[in-house]
């Protein structure tokens, strides 16, 4: 990881989203949102339920229409479709555990490979199963037999496997014991400082912000606030949007 002095360069940005506004029928949910994410930089998206957070993360991955500008690694992606932006090298890590449950936990990773053709399938598992050992010990087991946490960890490594510039987290602690959560926060955070940039939506606002370098704040589809976790943390503009005081 850079130092945060150097991480917001504005020359330097991976992703660069100015003016995305999202609408469902004539319900705007986004409204004029811009923001940056950086090589390297683990930056989470904060907001109450509703705010809007997983639908700017849709329209990022082209599975939703939007309005504004999107450039993603020098390239306008705005109106591409969803698989010329994995093979760009975004890949968004849905909310709910969503593997293959009639395929093994292998199976499962070695579809995640062809999201980007990892050029060596063999080293790229050999790198999940040491990143997450918990998966190489289950490695022919079905992914339906694997507990909640088993299978979110198992979604998280199918993002990884593709070997993206940007990986995209949605809400990844949904309904998981807290020591997965660390586990998968800690992952993420070992991998931004291995070159990855990160991308999360996380309701467990502590844990996002004790390893985010950067965070932006969303109101009610509309951005409210951006800064450093150290600027955000603790602040009476988060405790707002939380807590509505």
């Amino acid at each position: 990881m850079r130092d945060q002095a150097t991480v917001r360069d504005p020359g330097d940005a991976l992703l660069r989203v100015v003016g995305l506004s999202v609408a469902y029928g004539k319900a705007v949910v986004v409204h004029d949102v811009s923001m940056e994410v950086h090589p390297g930089e683990f930056v989470v998206l904060l907001g109450r339920n509703g705010a809007g957070k997983s639908t700017i993360l849709h329209a990022l991955s082209g599975l939703i229409p939007k309005r504004g500008n999107v450039h993603f690694a020098g390239c306008d992606i705005t109106h591409a479709d969803p698989g010329t932006i994995v093979r760009a090298g975004l890949v968004q890590v849905l909310e709910g555990h969503r593997v293959f449950p009639g395929l093994s936990v292998e199976d499962n990773l070695i579809l995640g490979t062809y999201a980007r053709r990892a050029p060596d399938q063999a080293e790229a598992l050999e790198r999940m199963y040491g990143l997450f050992p918990e998966l190489g010990e289950r490695r022919g087991q079905l992914a339906a037999r694997l507990s909640g946490g088993q299978q979110q960890i198992l979604a998280v490594a199918q993002g990884v496997i593709a070997q993206p510039k940007l990986l995209v987290l949605d809400e990844p602690s949904g309904g998981l014991a807290p020591l997965v959560v660390d586990r998968i926060l800690t992952v993420a955070a070992d991998l931004c400082r291995g070159g990855m940039a990160i991308l999360l939506v996380e309701q467990l606002v502590d844990k996002a912000l004790a390893r985010a370098h950067f965070a932006y704040l969303l109101d009610a589809g509309r951005l409210a606030g951006a800064g450093t976790a150290g600027q955000l943390r603790g602040t009476d503009l988060l405790r707002r949007i939380y807590l509505g005081d």
